[in-house]
């Protein structure tokens, strides 16, 4: 076999296995929420299952690269920034799931392509095209539509909207901070959301019983069979974020992002049959328009 052919059978390979990275994330997002709201159901708020779940991220990942722990010392303190912005929005993202409807909330959640366009703007000059001027257009009449109701204004009504809309916007804010931190490596990326959560947390903990509603429990609360279920939500985030993150920079945004919008089909199915959940038609409707505007938005930004 020619140098040329082993080239061309690697890279095949290489495309091959980021796609299966992103149908593997896309498909853990959209079944991921089952078990918070299953530990929701068993008294465990959303905050505190994120916090256990999460801690035991943060172990894994120290053993995982433990051999790296030198660099820890040298990473710029934009790192906090970023660790406490991708915190609330994996944190918010979890709490929304557990407290609203499974697609209501993740279709809210895709409005963060909108909020990107916007920050990149402003925050990193580039430039926005006409197709990214028709995108934020068409995710602001998406979310105008899945938000209205009879004889009220088309904002969000309810704790998990706003939660969902903070997630995307927060998300987004993740994405313009990581493009223009190009020196952090997947590591500290990666261990930084996992922290990030955790910290958020416990920020969010002396709210969640007066607030919430929910009781944040002890280590002695949980049963063994409750620790193999979080630490099997725990080894599923580090396999995600690893495998999401080689994919990403095995192809171009644009491609990522579509075969990504697949996590919406998974949570369709998953939210009808597990929860029960059914969508409205407005929400179906505006659902789809936001859809349609992350995809032009992910091609704005690789036409850029």
């Amino acid at each position: 076999m020619s140098t040329q052919n082993k080239q061309n059978k690697n890279k095949q390979n290489q495309n091959t296995l980021a796609i299966l990275g992103l149908l593997f994330g896309a498909t853990s997002w959209g079944v991921i929420w089952y078990p918070y709201r299953l530990m929701s159901e068993a008294g465990v708020s959303g905050v505190a299952a994120s916090f256990y779940t999460y801690s035991i991220a943060v172990l894994m990942g120290v053993l995982l690269f433990a051999k790296h722990w030198r660099g820890l010392f040298n990473l710029p303190k934009s790192i906090v920034i970023l660790s406490l912005i991708a915190g609330w929005s994996n944190l918010g993202y979890v709490m929304a799931v557990v407290h609203g409807e499974v697609m209501r909330v993740m279709l809210l959640f895709y409005l963060s392509p909108l909020w990107t366009l916007i920050l990149a703007h402003f925050w990193l000059k580039e430039p926005i095209s006409r197709a990214g001027v028709f995108a934020i257009a068409l995710s602001l009449i998406g979310a105008f539509i899945m938000l209205w109701q009879p004889n009220s204004w088309p904002f969000p009504h309810s704790t998990s909207d706003w939660l969902a809309i903070s997630a995307g916007l927060c998300f987004a804010l993740t994405n313009v901070i990581t493009r223009k931190s190009h020196h952090l490596s997947l590591r500290a990326k990666s261990l930084a959301v996992w922290l990030g959560v955790v910290i958020t947390a416990l920020i969010c903990k002396p709210f969640v019983q007066p607030i919430i509603g929910e009781q944040f429990p002890g280590l002695s609360f949980f049963s063994l069979t409750q620790w193999l279920v979080m630490s099997l939500v725990a080894v599923l985030l580090v396999a995600v974020t690893l495998a999401v993150q080689y994919s990403v920079t095995q192809m171009s945004a644009t491609r990522a992002s579509v075969i990504f919008l697949f996590e919406l089909v998974v949570a369709a199915f998953a939210s009808y049959y597990l929860a029960h959940e059914a969508m409205t038609w407005n929400e179906w409707l505006g659902g789809g328009l936001i859809i349609a505007a992350a995809l032009i938005a992910s091609l704005n930004h690789q036409a850029d």
